[in-house]
Order: structure tokens, then sequence, then C-alpha cells
């Protein structure tokens, strides 16, 4: 590594948290510029470079907490964040300006607080746990969290959104996964984006997960460099699918200080997810989503297959890109 590398890196490393783990680094075989793991977690210059879209909070959380560890955007459910600190550091994190060492997990009293705001919600049916990473939590703290979501009435579904299972499966021990099993619908989203992250461990402690009557999901964001390609993509989803995790969102990248050498345009997206459509089985299909930027929620961006001529008559686009009337009319074909 050049020294005008080095300082680069240093100073990256000073503007946002970085960290690996063991079982990440064994699977680098490269740099951020060839290999899709490297990029994920190593720091590079190019995370220097801000464009003028990019926002400290690009998807508005503060706009919408009305209590610390506390994001209500939508009426039935929240975002509950316990802890600030991950066991590793995306490059690409949403929320890398509010993550990394020496971050705040709540104090007893505010966590507390937060519970209560749940309480006193009987509107709110699901909470997501997610922040940082909800797993870096001890047993005893996760079992007091989820005990204590379990016993609020009014809610009926506790999610987890964790990169930990993937990047450090040592991490998640019996005692941890014991404070996990509760009574209610528990989801655990997995962080994933490429194959080559599911070592035998991660399989592992994916299959001691599931014994607990815990539904996997996956989450990945679409990544250039990463997989931004159908065969990754492929290899990824048939992987997860054949483990018994259900893909659940592929996300369009936000808008986060110094990550654009990640993002592709909506189009380049819309046509990488086009061509899953015809290449994998629905249990295999994500929805492909957007985070408005400021706050303004989620919305799909499913390529369309649709298009009216006329009224109440449409040409459909099957997954070869050929096109049809519908409804049929005799001998028509475009």
């Amino acid at each position: 590594m050049s020294d005008r590398l080095r300082k680069s890196l240093k100073a990256v490393s000073e503007r946002y948290a970085f960290r690996t783990t063991k079982t990440v680094e064994c699977l680098i075989t490269g740099t951020p510029d060839d290999d899709p793991i490297a990029r994920q977690y190593i720091p590079t210059p190019a995370e220097l470079i801000q464009t003028p879209q990019e926002n400290p909070d690009p998807i508005g959380d503060e706009a919408h907490s009305p209590i610390k560890g506390i994001v209500h955007r939508y009426p039935d459910r929240v975002l509950f964040k316990p802890a600030n600190i991950c066991a590793v550091y995306c490059r690409y994190c949403f929320r890398r300006e509010k993550v990394g060492p020496g971050s705040e997990i709540l104090t007893d009293k505010e966590r507390t607080a937060a519970l209560d705001y749940i309480r006193n919600n009987e509107n709110i049916w699901e909470v997501i746990l997610t922040g940082g990473d909800p797993l870096i939590l001890s047993p005893r703290q996760l079992s007091h969290i989820m005990n204590a979501l379990n016993d609020i009435k009014h809610v009926q579904v506790i999610r987890l959104h964790t990169r930990i299972p993937i990047a450090d499966p040592l991490r998640v021990t019996p005692e941890l996964i014991n404070a996990l099993s509760i009574d209610k619908a528990t989801y655990m989203p997995l962080h994933i984006n490429h194959a080559s992250e599911i070592t035998d461990e991660v399989r592992a402690t994916i299959k001691s997960l599931q014994a607990t009557g815990i539904i996997m999901l996956s989450q990945s964001v679409l990544l250039k460099g990463v997989n931004d390609n159908i065969e990754a993509l492929e290899n990824l989803y048939r992987s997860l699918v054949a483990l018994g995790v259900k893909p659940y969102y592929l996300h369009h990248p936000d808008f986060a200080p110094g990550t654009s050498h990640f993002r592709l345009t909506i189009k380049e997206g819309q046509d990488i997810v086009k061509q899953l459509l015809g290449r994998l089985s629905g249990l295999c299909q994500p929805t492909y989503m957007l985070d408005i930027p400021n706050g303004h929620g989620k919305i799909p961006l499913t390529p369309c297959y649709i298009k009216e001529i006329e009224e109440n008559t449409y040409t459909v686009e099957n997954f070869k890109g050929k096109s049809y009337t519908y409804p049929p009319t005799q001998g028509h074909q475009s």
C-alpha cells in the first residue's frame, strides 16, 4: 500500500466507523476494486467524495423520532433502536453518521421510556429492532427487551434486522438464541449481499435460529461492484431459499454521505431485477425498494410489465421480453 493510499484510508476511518471480524477477513481474496466482500467492508478514498444529494440522515429518521430510540414513521409499526453499535461497519450504510465505536446503547431509563412509548400506543402492531445491530446486545439485555415486548398485548409481531449471523456468527450463542425465544411471531431479516458470505458457520447459525421458530428473511442492497449483475443475485437468492430464508427486500442505495461509488441508476437496477423474473422461482424474488429521501417512506421500484393501450386493453410483457395483448385478440401478437 502506498503512503498516499494509507493516509487517505486513515482519513476515511477517522470520518466513518471501521470494523471487520475474522469471519469477514477470511472471505476477502482481493481489494475493494475486485472483491465483492472487500468492497463492502474495507474503506476506500471514494468515501471522502460527497455529492450534493447526500445527507447525514438520508431517510429522515430524526423527523419521525418522538423519543430517543424510537422512529415512528408508519401508524402500525415503529423502529426501536436500543444500540447504535455494530459488529461490522458496512461502507454504504445509510446510518453511517449515527453508528460506530463510542456510540450509545440506551440507558435503562431510556430503554424503559422507549418501551413505555410502545405500551402507550395501541396502534403499534409491529416492533422492528434495528440500530446499529440489536444482536450486539448481551443476552440479558435482549431477553429484557424481548420479554417486555412479548407482554405488550397489541404488539403482535417483532422483527430483528441484523448483520451478525452473517458477519459474526460465533456471537450467536445458545444464550443469545434463548433470549430471542418468545411466544409472539418473530421475524429476522438478515443483511446479506453476496453468496460468498454464506459459510458453513453461517449455515449452522441460520439453522439454529430457525429451530427456535424464528422466521428468516433477507435484506440486500443493490451495490455497484458487489451484486450488480444477474449471476451474483441469482446465486445469492438460490442459496438463501435453499436454506429456508425468504428474500424480502432488495434496496436501492440511499443518499448516505460518501456512497456515490456504490449507486446504480434506478433504470439499471430495474433492468437487473427484470432478469430475475424468468430465471428464478417466485420464492427467490425480492421486492426492489426505494426509501424516498427525507423520510417520506418506502416505495417499490418493481419494473412494469403492463401498459394500457386503450380502455381495458393492454400490452403485457413476459420474462423473455415478448409482448402480448390482454385480453387476447385472436391471432394478435406484437
